[in-house]
């Protein structure tokens, strides 16, 4: 072989794109016969410069029963190109209940230079008819920026509150505590990014809302959790636009840009049905079933005044709502709300079901709905994101509601009690079993026992049990 060729090989392998998939896969909206698994190929192993390159490729997923695919499937040929930000998704069908699934990506420049990614693993949904235990995790307020660079001052990151151990740059410890526990599935209910990060990150056009994304999910503890732990997503304000809002203004980011990019960013509707809703229903097993509300596309404009045209919802979400949590034999209803409906919350707030001056009418008038179908005696249970605090609040109605509290000590902060006069409850008419009296990070598991019992339990984020309630 003489040195040109030589030579001119080495210049092709040199030109040949590096093609890597650092954000890892993750598996999401499992069922018991269906998946959609997402990837994303990339150009660089980590964060490189603030965001992580995507890079045009070809990828497809294999997936078995057996750890070691010696009998397997395989997706068709998926392309990942600028237009679709470099991400493949596939929705996979025909699966088994109650199955432990494992796959991969199979990837690479072009179909003809492939290479195979790590074995990951998901568990479909049991069903109605299984009885075996199910545990779950929720989440909200992952807050990269506050965990990386601390509070913002003068649209300047200062360092106060970051946080400090030399770990920091495999992201949230909480996410070693979760995947230690083996949960069934991961809830994210929103505030998964924060869009408005009031410094010089701040996101308002697309290819900055998707930096948002990539930096988050390249963080190496997310990628080791949601290998083997199957996600639900719910977006909320900062994963929309910015705090509070609604989907009125010329404020960028529009909130079309914003349904579309969280739409593209997760695994949450199948590509091939791109206007799927992002409300639905999930039957878990014989005992629990959830529901995972939409809270931002359909409201009407804040600022509105309260009153019965006002809504937060959608009327036709709140027709589905009450026709599938009537539907449902479940043992324990749990809808899971990206916003608290019971609280207390902050009096000057005009943004949930809570609030005064907010949505607080077609909050009522849905207990009270909740009330006539005796539903609140028949499993019933709220489960919200948003509050940076943890707690157990039980209505005037009696309807329950467990907030997960902020992910990350960072964002966290002490909330509003019962009778606290800028609180949403002034008068004290809320009993709160739990509320934290030290803010931290943390989340909440819900596990719900082959005899059907279930236990709501709340965690910081070194794992340490803060408090927890157990219904027979």
């Amino acid at each position: 072989m003489d040195n040109f060729t030589i030579l001119f090989g080495t210049l092709l392998l040199a030109a040949e794109p590096q093609v890597f998939h650092a954000q890892g896969e993750m598996a999401g909206e499992v069922t018991p016969t269906s998946v959609i698994l997402q990837s994303r190929l990339t150009s660089a192993r980590k964060l490189t410069d603030g965001d992580v390159p995507g890079v045009a490729g070809a990828a497809r997923f294999e997936l078995s029963e057996d750890d070691k695919f010696r009998s397997s499937r395989k997706t068709d040929w998926l392309k990942a190109d600028a237009k679709n930000d470099f991400i493949v998704k596939v929705k996979v069908g025909d699966l088994k209940p109650a199955t432990r699934y494992y796959y991969r990506l199979i990837y690479g420049a072009d179909q003809d230079a492939v290479q195979t990614g790590e074995t990951c693993s998901f568990r479909t949904l049991q069903g109605s008819g299984g009885t075996d235990e199910a545990s779950f995790v929720v989440v909200t307020g992952m807050n990269y920026m506050s965990f990386h660079y601390g509070k913002v001052k003068s649209g300047k990151r200062t360092g106060v509150g970051a946080y400090q151990g030399d770990d920091k740059q495999l992201g949230f410890p909480a996410l070693v505590t979760i995947a230690k526990m083996k949960p069934d599935f991961f809830v994210g209910t929103g505030d998964n990014v924060y869009y408005d990060s009031h410094d010089d990150r701040e996101a308002t056009e697309l290819k900055d809302l998707r930096r948002k994304w990539h930096e988050q999910f390249v963080q190496p503890r997310f990628v080791e959790l949601f290998r083997h732990v199957p996600t639900y997503w719910e977006k909320d304000d900062h994963d929309h636009r910015y705090n509070d809002c609604d989907c009125a203004g010329k404020r960028a980011p529009l909130s079309d840009l914003g349904i579309q990019t969280f739409r593209e960013q997760v695994p949450i509707v199948d590509p091939l049905a791109p206007k799927a809703k992002t409300y639905r229903t999930h039957r878990v097993n014989r005992h629990l079933q959830i529901w995972l509300v939409e809270g931002r596309d359909y409201r009407s404009p804040n600022k509105m005044p309260d009153g019965p045209n006002k809504t937060l919802w959608g009327a036709e979400q709140i027709a589905w709502l009450k026709r599938t949590l009537t539907e449902s034999d479940a043992t324990w209803k749990l809808l899971i709300s990206p916003t608290p409906m019971v609280g207390p919350d902050d009096a000057y707030k005009i943004d949930n079901h809570t609030n005064h001056k907010g949505f607080r009418h077609e909050g009522r008038a849905f207990f009270d709905w909740i009330k006539e179908q005796r539903l609140d005696e028949k499993g019933f249970h709220l489960i919200c994101g948003d509050r940076h605090w943890q707690y157990h609040s039980i209505d005037p109605s009696g309807i329950e509601e467990f907030s997960s509290g902020a992910l990350v000590d960072s964002n966290s902060r002490l909330g509003r009690n019962p009778g606290d006069p800028k609180s949403t409850d002034p008068n004290a008419k809320i009993r709160q079993l739990y509320t934290q009296k030290k803010a931290s990070g943390g989340f909440l598991k819900v596990t719900v026992a082959k005899d059907g019992g279930i236990r709501f339990e709340f965690f910081d984020e070194n794992g340490k049990n803060l408090y927890h309630t157990v219904k027979p």
